[in-house]
């Protein structure tokens, strides 16, 4: 038992103490804020089957703080069967319609929407995802990066509908933690905070020199990590936030997770070894987070693996005391299999108290087992692969079909549309 108790214990504390060392180094950010309003910027909303929700997102980034004739909403329509286009255009956007039968996804999406965006005035490119609202200062946050210098930005990127289920509460958490802390330690380091799919932001520059290739499941992170590569870290834009929308019930929760750890897992394999190879070769701490990055499993697994081994640790006890007719011998290993729970206390600890969230997030956290439990059985199931473009199910449409008796017919439920910095937050 002692060599397996070493051997979980070893695996918990890769991600714990790297996230441990995230935690003390966050800390308040207080950045500038730009009073030029010169800049041209462009919203790219890659959309697919999104008629219900379209208008309120087109809606809310045209009431970000900036001026009207400096500020564009293009939505992508993509191989939709629905009205996308016609609400989002009522809403006032402009529209650009896509169909092909063999290249689908969001990342296909976004290659179309920015080749025509380049041919436009616009000094930087917002990507939003269709079922999202965000804060008014949005613009002027990344005006005040891009003036500073910054070539590709994320914002944070919270929930939408927290109280819809105990799973988008934490989710919400997670993205919380992950934003205020993750983000936050990595921009304070002069690191990249990565992209995450919904709440980025692009300048011409970067478009330029830095092509729409990536067209996987985490489209994403993958391009996030091409732009490491290629010397350009992303900025954590901690001031200003989009929420989405985050998938409540089972089922389409189920499909969703899949989708975004069997992306990860994929980009593992593929790009993760030459990640690491260019890290070392150039002692780049930048590179090398990144790929720390990818290692660092979901938040849920780390609690797997930390629970794990204090229950290994506490048999080894229990084995020991009654040998010892009753005596309790702590040892090195008892006390390096409790190291991975003290870090991730500490992570915890420190991003509920950076992301303002208060008590109420001490109540979420103690459903946490159970969405821990979920995934496990998720992981043991297994489930068929897919890189097609599958639209999530929108909760009013969750709650209409719930109340149809055709609800156990209703359509498909994961979607690339949204971030997969939720795979590595929760």
């Amino acid at each position: 038992m002692t060599v397996v108790t070493v051997v979980v214990a070893a695996v918990a504390l890769v991600p714990t103490v790297y996230l441990a060392l995230l935690a003390l180094c966050a800390g308040p950010h207080r950045p500038r804020v730009t009073g030029a309003r010169s800049m041209r910027f462009a919203f790219l909303v890659p959309a697919h089957n999104e008629e219900a929700g379209i208008a309120a997102t087109v809606q809310s980034l045209r009431a970000v703080d900036w001026p009207a004739d400096h500020c564009e909403v293009v939505v992508v329509a993509d191989n939709c069967s629905d009205r996308t286009a016609d609400v989002a255009r009522q809403a006032g956007a402009h529209v650009l319609v896509r169909h092909h039968k063999d290249l689908r996804g969001k990342g296909y999406a976004l290659e179309h929407g920015f080749a025509h965006l380049l041919g436009t005035a616009a000094d930087a490119v917002v990507v939003v995802d269709a079922d999202t609202v965000v804060s008014k200062n949005l613009l002027v946050a990344f005006a005040t990066r891009i003036e500073d210098g910054a070539l590709a930005m994320q914002a944070e990127y919270g929930v939408r509908n927290v109280d819809a289920s105990w799973r988008t509460q934490l989710m919400a958490l997670a993205l919380a933690m992950f934003h205020s802390l993750r983000s936050n330690a990595r921009e304070r380091l002069g690191l990249s905070a990565g992209l995450r799919g919904n709440g980025m932001c692009f300048t011409r520059e970067c478009l330029t020199r830095f092509p729409q290739k990536a067209y996987g499941l985490v489209e994403d992170v993958e391009q996030g990590i091409a732009l490491g590569r290629g010397g350009v870290r992303v900025t954590a834009v901690v001031d200003a936030h989009v929420l989405g929308e985050m998938v409540s019930g089972g089922k389409a929760s189920e499909s969703q997770r899949r989708r975004w750890e069997d992306g990860r897992i994929k980009l593992q394999r593929e790009v993760l070894p030459d990640v690491i190879r260019e890290a070392l070769a150039s002692r780049s701490l930048l590179l090398l987070d990144l790929a720390m990055d990818l290692v660092v499993p979901p938040l849920s697994t780390v609690a797997l693996l930390t629970a794990a081994a204090i229950g290994l640790a506490g048999a080894r006890l229990a084995l020991a005391a009654m040998g010892a007719g009753g005596g309790v011998v702590v040892d090195v290993v008892t006390v390096v299999a409790s190291l991975p729970a003290v870090c991730l206390a500490l992570y915890v600890a420190r991003g509920i108290q950076l992301s303002g969230l208060g008590w109420r997030s001490v109540v979420v956290l103690a459903k946490a087992p159970a969405y821990v439990l979920w995934k496990v059985w998720l992981k043991l199931r297994g489930a068929p692969k897919s890189d097609a473009w599958v639209r999530t199910t929108r909760e009013t449409e969750t709650t209409q079909s719930s109340s149809s008796p055709l609800s156990s017919s209703s359509s498909s439920s994961s979607s690339s549309s949204s971030s997969s910095s939720s795979s590595s937050s929760s």
